[in-house]
């Protein structure tokens, strides 16, 4: 669905990347929270998807990384969403340089498209509502404004920044915005909460793209060219569009804020008061979770006596917390790592990760499973001359033709059937049949199944690494 300046259709730009800390050891930079269920039935990232779809809405522009293309890919895929674009950052840059290229991505798709730049991990459980106040934003930024939406505060937060309105507002009509403001101490707050004047910001933007591009002519104008250039030498990369990483990588990194918002004019603020969190630590899941009388969430295989005001959370079937006389505790176990701390100490879990990082300890920032394109793999078991996996492949999906130098292969069937290349031989491989992969030869695993094969991989050598791996055809266009 497309359509010009004349059109009331909103294109949604989702911004799809982030580090995963602040939720450890649920999200992961390998997996940051977006695409986790956190709260709810679906992913973060999905719930953002859907809420910005259906009437009036066209297809969304996602812009994310290399690592998470296909997670988009499934996760979209999952809810019957087909994006318009999956454009895809070489480097992380922030913000403005993202929004810079979707925005150049749409002008040429739809000169002056009204576009909408959403994060991708907040939580907004109300989504006609949210999409009321953007039908209230339309106007404005259809005649030449740049309209951002602020959350209406119901406490003196100083985790979050703020906007700040030239006159108080009682409904959810767009008001001139008179500025930014930094995130206060507790007194500033307080303050702002009484003003009346003052929105949490949520960094959700609604503009024209040529008006967005003009802007970015004007204040940022070292930004339009490596970014235009970026968007003009983009590349296909399956069903993605990788902007060109020579001229990507001379885009300085900077915020939205910084280098357009905080500068520009013609600037509106919509108010909105419907639910709405950023899920900024595991205080917030807390709080927006299905608490007892005794304020005790649990999710998962959990079991709580004589606990009150906590977070107790398995994120395995298999594997039982039980918490006992909690009082504000935050307590969340997977299979490789388990979080205790106290709910008002929550937030400094951020800390443990880079602590982690340091002393270079592997679940800081990847889990015991690891996702790809065809599906993926759990690590059972390590010792010095093994490693022993649990692979799963998705139907219709192949790894790519490869061999290894350093270590020799053995593979069980332990549902569906799989087809096996190995060397000039390729043969179907049934429930309880092995097959063994020497050192070097070439090989390829198939599922040429409607559902899901699963196989026990167990790996013999020298060294076990991702990166002893030489593709020779690969159908994801991996290197």
């Amino acid at each position: 669905m497309v359509t010009g300046q004349a059109g009331g259709i909103i294109h949604p730009v989702i911004l799809c990347g982030g580090s995963g800390t602040r939720l450890w050891p649920v999200s992961r930079q390998s997996f940051p929270k977006q695409f986790s269920r956190l709260v709810g039935e679906e992913s973060l990232f999905q719930a953002t998807a859907r809420r910005l779809s259906g009437e009036g809405y066209a297809s969304p522009v996602v812009v994310t990384s290399a690592d998470f293309r296909f997670v988009v890919r499934d996760q979209l895929a999952a809810i019957g969403i087909a994006p318009a674009a999956v454009l895809i950052e070489p480097s992380p840059r922030n913000t403005a340089p993202a929004v810079l290229a979707a925005t150049l991505w749409l002008e040429r798709q739809a000169p002056g498209a009204l576009a909408l730049v959403a994060p991708s991990d907040h939580l907004m459980p109300d989504p006609a509502s949210f999409r009321l106040a953007v039908a209230a934003g339309a106007r404005r930024a259809g005649d030449g404004g740049i309209v951002t939406f602020g959350i209406r505060p119901h406490a003196p937060e100083t985790g979050y920044g703020y906007l700040e309105l030239a006159a108080a507002a009682d409904g959810a009509e767009a008001v001139p915005l008179a500025g930014f403001v930094e995130k206060p101490d507790l007194a500033a707050a307080k303050d702002m909460l009484a003003s009346g004047r003052h929105l949490w910001n949520a960094g959700i933007f609604l503009f024209r793209s040529d008006t967005m591009i003009g802007a970015f002519a004007r204040l940022a104008p070292d930004l339009l060219p490596p970014v235009t250039r970026a968007v003009d030498e983009a590349g296909p990369d399956l069903a993605f569009l990788r902007l060109a990483p020579g001229a990507w990588d001379t885009v300085p990194s900077i915020s939205i804020d910084y280098a357009i918002m905080e500068r520009a004019g013609d600037l509106w603020a919509v108010p909105y008061g419907g639910g709405w969190t950023d899920l900024g630590g595991w205080a917030a899941v807390w709080s927006e979770g299905d608490a007892s009388g005794d304020g005790v969430v649990q999710e998962g295989a959990v079991l709580a006596i004589g606990c009150r005001d906590s977070l107790l959370r398995s994120e395995d079937e298999t594997l039982q917390l039980v918490g006992i006389g909690l009082d504000g505790i935050v307590a969340v176990a997977m299979p490789d790592a388990v979080l205790v701390a106290r709910k008002a100490d929550a937030q400094r879990v951020k800390d443990a990760v880079e602590a982690m990082k340091e002393n270079k300890v592997a679940q800081a920032t990847a889990f015991r499973s690891d996702r790809r394109p065809w599906g993926w793999f759990e690590t059972l078991a390590t010792g010095e001359r093994f490693k022993v996996k649990r692979i799963v492949v998705l139907p219709g999906a192949a790894l790519s033709l490869q061999s290894h130098r350093l270590r020799s292969e053995h593979w069980i069937v332990v549902e569906g059937t799989a087809r096996v290349t190995v060397g000039g031989s390729v043969r179907l491989v049934s429930e309880n049949q092995s097959v063994y992969i020497p050192l070097g030869e070439k090989h390829r695993l198939e599922n040429p199944g409607q559902s899901n094969m699963v196989l026990i991989e167990v790996q013999t050598g020298s060294y076990f690494g991702e990166d002893d791996i030489i593709r020779y055809e690969d159908i994801y266009a991996r290197n």
